[in-house]
């Protein structure tokens, strides 16, 4: 009978593209616990650890945290859970930080979203937020009752500074830049899966049907 091994899952994709909403699903359908870099850099700096604190200074100074501290912060929350399986989101970003997460745990699979920057773009700009609430709009497909204004208290909306079209351009280029090395790293280890599509529920049925045929074989190859 074959022995259940531990699958280790990497999600990728530029701001924007859905990730959020496939790891939501992947969890949901393959028992993977969501591991996501944004959440333990939070949850670091609301507890003021040291890690975090240091992480917040750069932050703050409109720096990127360097490679090792981002590195240490991330492994230490895998090794926490060393005998689970996971999917990891937001890190690595660099191809420094992808050969530290090499050097700690072998990584399965990972999951590349190709979506165009066009439809990222037009999906972000036409993104409106009532900031008291958090309700989010989208002029496209949810757009409020009254234009510019929460259906629930009437209140403005307001772009978030992120979602304007030249900080929505500016991310992408970023993103292109640090990150194509690191799916050329994956790409020629052999483990880079790309989707691409425009919209995430287009996407998910590719996603999930790859899924499918990975874990069972993974776990087939113990015997």
């Amino acid at each position: 009978m074959a022995l259940h091994r531990i699958f280790r899952a990497v999600i990728m994709g530029p701001p924007g593209s859905g990730k959020g909403t496939v790891s939501g699903r992947i969890t949901k359908t393959f028992g993977l616990q969501h591991i996501s870099s944004g959440d333990i850099l939070r949850a670091n700096i609301n507890a003021k650890t040291e890690l975090g604190l240091l992480m917040k200074s750069c932050i703050d100074q409109g720096q990127l945290v360097p490679d090792d501290v981002m590195s240490r912060l991330i492994l230490r929350d895998l090794r926490a859970i060393d005998q689970s399986s996971w999917l990891l989101d937001g890190f690595p970003r660099t191809v420094t930080q992808a050969e530290a997460l090499d050097d700690a745990c072998s990584v399965d699979t990972v999951i590349n979203l190709n979506v165009p920057f066009q439809t990222i773009k037009q999906r972000l700009t036409s993104r409106w937020t009532h900031l008291p609430s958090g309700r989010v709009y989208n002029t496209d497909f949810n757009p409020p009752k009254v234009p510019g204004l929460d259906d629930v208290t009437g209140e403005p909306l307001v772009q978030r500074d992120d979602d304007t079209p030249e900080t929505v351009t500016r991310r992408l280029k970023a993103y292109e830049t640090q990150t194509e090395p690191v799916l050329e790293y994956y790409r020629s280890k052999g483990v880079l899966e790309t989707f691409t599509g425009t919209e995430t529920n287009k996407i998910w049925p590719h996603i999930e049907a790859f899924l499918h045929r990975k874990i069972p074989l993974i776990n087939q190859k113990v015997a």
